[in-house]
């Protein structure tokens, strides 16, 4: 077993502790501790964001830090996106040298890791799961498929990226996304949303990808040891959790 262990990459390696350290948190099922977990992924992201984004201000994280601990407060999180935003355009307006990149990690990814704390508080940490299966299977899908059917280029942005593979992980995620729906969700409606969801992760990858080819990095850190940063692990949620917590606002 400790031969297999030495074998295995250290990417392998990594994501297994990710995904054990997942589970405990679903298990613990604890809003303080989610709030945390994401609140330090958040400031790592925001760290890596500036470096994309070309951008300097430090006062960034007081503005974050501000808006995550009322969101641990706050009833309807995703409202105080709107605050702060607002809070940012007062300041450039009165100051007139805030630098205008400062909204930047506001949307991405600050926006999205509310959207994320709000998809647990209004429908339990199922529906996280139910997320995290969807936009895995995603990229699970499209690296089997685009490697063993791909032939047409996606996009200019992510050269690797297939329109077979595409597809492929979407399929994936639709079946696995059918079968381990939340409550309240019918069959039909968690095909939807689950194929809407997965497209959106990969809009979120390409996103990320998008951003790093401006800034011209490869990875938008290195904390987490074979797979580079925050962002590179979590691009796809990104985008998805806002999805998911808006269809699941319509469906049920």
């Amino acid at each position: 077993m400790l031969e297999l262990i030495g074998n295995l990459s250290l990417r392998v390696k990594t994501g297994i502790v990710l995904i054990a350290f997942v589970l405990i948190l679903g298990l613990i099922d604890s809003y303080f501790i989610f709030w945390l977990f994401f609140g330090v992924a958040l400031i790592i992201a925001v760290n890596e964001s500036k470096t994309l984004y070309k951008l300097e201000d430090k006062s960034i994280y007081v503005y974050i830090v501000l808006l995550w601990v009322a969101v641990y407060f706050y009833p309807s999180p995703v409202d105080l996106i709107f605050i702060v935003a607002m809070g940012y355009a007062s300041q450039l307006a009165y100051k007139r040298k805030l630098d205008k990149k400062m909204v930047l990690p506001l949307f991405y990814p600050t926006a999205s890791f509310v959207f994320l704390m709000a998809l647990y508080s209004e429908y339990g940490v199922g529906a996280l799961f139910w997320l995290l299966i969807i936009v895995a299977a995603t990229d699970i899908g499209a690296y089997f498929a685009g490697k063993n059917f791909g032939k047409t280029k996606f996009c200019e942005t992510s050269p690797n990226k297939t329109l077979e593979g595409v597809f492929g992980g979407m399929l994936l995620a639709v079946i696995l996304g059918a079968l381990t729906s939340i409550d309240d969700v019918g069959f039909i409606a968690s095909i939807i949303i689950a194929a809407i969801v997965s497209l959106s992760s990969v809009f979120g990858d390409l996103y990320e990808s998008y951003l790093k080819r401006e800034a011209g990095v490869k990875d938008s850190g290195n904390i987490l040891p074979g797979h580079g940063g925050v962002l590179d692990r979590v691009d796809g949620y990104l985008f998805g959790a806002v999805v998911m917590l808006v269809l699941l606002r319509v469906v049920i």
